[in-house]
Order: structure tokens, then C-alpha cells, then sequence
């Protein structure tokens, strides 16, 4: 009998142990799920934080295009007034004949703006050089946008299929985890009704057949075999029902994170996602 009871009891540690594993094993699958969750947050984060940085460099180098182009057109507009105030001062020193004085004037004020004319002439050459590196600069920019364009255009593509296949996969496992516990409760309350009305009959046949102690004592210990064999199934169910229950809500966190990390609202799925029942109730 010692060694009956001890070996029950290694059993019973035994299941213990094999129960407590089993939920440190989750435990751990849960903090992967997590650390990969936090990765994909990060990854999106490091892309989007990428995608402004490009936006802010052509925004910027559009601005400076367009302002060297005004500049551009004024300095034209300069050159092009030179050019017909020089041809008037020309003109005006053929068919004038003033006094030399007031000629040699006119001449040293037509030599300024001459001086000036040039100046502008030299400013206006390094306008068009730095024009020339800006438009390389704004084609390379504008490659850069285009493949940026293309790859979120991918993204967006696998977003949006990935948005529809969590949609029909939460569909599914609902559906599954929803029947599978309707069993499993069912058949636990089956086993409970089965046990009361097993101890039930047990106490009226032991009231009714006046047996020794010694016949009732060893009709106890089988008795008692029969309900930890229960106990165990018992447990045993009780695990699995959790441990679908676990999966489930795991599931639905994953799609949750998944659903926020590509900038799509909890309320366009159409449908509330089903929580997973308490155990027992």
C-alpha cells in the first residue's frame, strides 16, 4: 500500500511537472510573438522614416530650381536691357554731335555700366553652370523617387493581400476554436455528470450491501483509481481547452499588431473579432 501511494503520488508530480512545461513553453512562444512584433514595428518605422527623408530632399531641390529659374529670367531680362541701352548709346554717339566734354562723360558712364554689363555677363555664366549640376542633381533625385514610388507600391500590394489573408485565417481559426471548445466543454460536462452519477450509485450499493471494512476499504482504493484516471482526463481537457483558447488570442494579437504596424483601423475589418471564453464559464 506504501509503495502504491508513493507511486500515485510520482504520478500525480509527474503530470505536475509535464503541465507546468508545457505552459513555460507557451510562455516562451508568446515573447517570440512579441519579439517579432516589435521587429516588424521597427522595420515599418525605419522605412517610413527613410521615405520623409527622400520627400524633404526633393521638396527642397525643387525649391532651389525654381528659384534659380527666376533667377535665371531676371538675369536674361538684365542682359537683354543692356544689350538695347548699349545699342541706343551707339546709336545716339553716331548722330549726336555735342561738345566733347559732354561726349566724354557720356562715354565714361556708358564704360560703368559697361563694366556692370560684364559683371552681370560673368554672374549670369555661373548661373548656368550651377543651373546645369542642379537639373543633374534633380534627375538623380527624381531615379530615386521613381524606385521609392515602385517599391511602396509593392508594399502597399503585400499589405493589402496580407490585410485579406488575416481576414480569411481569423475567419477560420474562429470557426475552429468556437466548435473545438463547444466540445470540449461538452464532454467535460458529460465526464462531471457521468462522475456524480458513478458516486451516487457507488454510495447506494455500498449502503445496500453491508459489506466488511476491509472489502470497503479496497472498493475505496479502486475507487480512488478510477477518479484520478478522471481527474487526469479531466486536467487533461482542461489544458487542451486552454491551450486553444492561448493560441486564439494569440492569434488575434498577432493580427492586431500586424493590422496597426500597416496603417489599417481596427474597424474596417467589418466584424468584432470573437474573445475567447474563461474557462468554466
Amino acid at each position: 500500500e506504501i509503495e502504491a501511494q508513493y507511486t500515485k503520488k510520482i504520478q500525480a508530480l509527474r503530470e505536475e511537472l509535464d503541465l507546468r512545461r508545457k505552459t513555460e513553453v507557451h510562455e516562451v512562444e508568446e515573447r517570440k510573438n512579441n519579439h517579432i512584433s516589435e521587429l516588424m514595428r521597427n522595420h515599418e518605422k525605419a522605412f517610413n522614416d527613410i521615405k520623409s527623408y527622400y520627400n524633404d530632399i526633393t521638396l527642397n531641390n525643387l525649391a532651389l530650381i525654381n528659384l534659380l529659374k527666376e533667377q535665371v529670367e531676371e538675369m536674361k531680362k538684365k542682359e537683354n536691357h543692356l544689350e538695347k541701352e548699349k545699342g541706343d548709346v551707339l546709336l545716339e554717339n553716331k548722330q549726336l554731335k555735342e561738345p566733347l566734354q559732354q561726349a566724354q562723360e557720356q562715354v565714361a558712364e556708358l564704360q560703368k555700366k559697361l563694366v556692370h554689363y560684364d559683371k552681370d555677363k560673368e554672374a549670369l555664366m555661373n548661373t548656368r553652370a550651377r543651373l546645369k549640376v542642379t537639373q543633374k542633381e534633380l534627375k538623380d533625385l527624381q531615379w530615386e523617387h521613381e524606385v521609392l514610388e515602385q517599391r511602396f507600391s509593392k508594399v502597399q500590394a503585400e499589405r493589402d493581400d496580407l490585410y485579406q489573408k488575416f481576414t480569411k485565417a481569423i475567419n477560420e481559426v474562429q470557426q475552429k476554436t468556437g466548435f473545438k471548445n463547444l466540445l470540449l466543454e461538452r464532454k467535460l460536462k458529460g465526464l462531471l455528470g457521468v462522475l456524480e452519477k458513478k458516486e451516487v450509485e457507488l454510495s447506494e450499493v455500498l449502503a445496500a450491501s453491508n459489506l466488511e471494512p476491509g472489502a470497503i476499504s479496497l472498493v475505496s482504493h479502486k475507487l480512488e483509481d478510477v477518479l484520478n484516471s478522471k481527474n487526469a482526463t479531466i486536467k487533461d481537457l482542461q489544458f487542451q481547452l486552454a491551450r486553444v483558447c492561448k493560441a486564439h488570442d494569440d492569434m488575434l494579437q498577432t493580427f492586431k499588431a500586424k493590422l496597426i504596424a500597416s496603417g489599417i483601423p481596427l474597424d474596417n475589418l467589418g466584424f468584432k473579432p470573437l474573445a475567447s471564453p474563461m474557462l468554466g464559464r
